[in-house]
């Protein structure tokens, strides 16, 4: 059993149901038309638009008034992460380790900043010959200050 869907309405039209149209004035580009009601063909025949039509599913689907599947799909629940203890070493002694990481991965980089800094220094000081120079802070440029926009009013009158 095969269901089609209204011309005009786009509603589902089951067997044995709606009405059958047959245009014979005009050469058509499908022999039979399928309606669910007398009023859908009375209103293609009135050459009426279904996409202003409210209750038709062209309109509905143009005004975003149903719900896609995207939007009804539920959004999946984000996994926890738990420490669990494994074989061979039990929960406090994987937080110790934990723990240990994130002070030596803290002390390595004060350690990298710190010779960051050295460098920058023998840079600058191999540049300057040993003088003590004190860095010139760069001039800004003089701000204009900003002055309200004026209406300009077109034609004349």
């Amino acid at each position: 059993m095969r269901k089609e869907n209204c011309l005009f309405s786009g509603l589902p039209v089951h067997p044995g149901h709606g009405k059958r149209f047959v245009p014979t004035l005009v050469q058509s580009t499908r022999p039979v038309l399928t309606f669910v009601t007398a009023k859908t063909r009375k209103l293609y025949l009135r050459k009426k638009n279904p996409r202003v039509i409210r209750w038709t599913v062209t309109y509905r689907k143009l005004n975003k008034k149903t719900a896609t599947v995207e939007e009804i799909r539920k959004r999946n629940k984000k996994s926890k992460k738990i420490l669990r203890p494994i074989a061979g070493a039990d929960l406090e002694t994987i937080r110790q380790k934990k723990a240990q990481r994130d002070t030596i991965r803290e002390a390595s980089r004060e350690a990298a900043l710190k010779e960051l800094e050295a460098r920058k220094a023998k840079r600058v000081e191999a540049k300057t010959g040993g003088k003590d120079v004190k860095k010139a802070a760069p001039k800004s440029k003089p701000v204009a200050p900003k002055m309200p926009k004026t209406s300009v009013k077109k034609g004349g009158r």
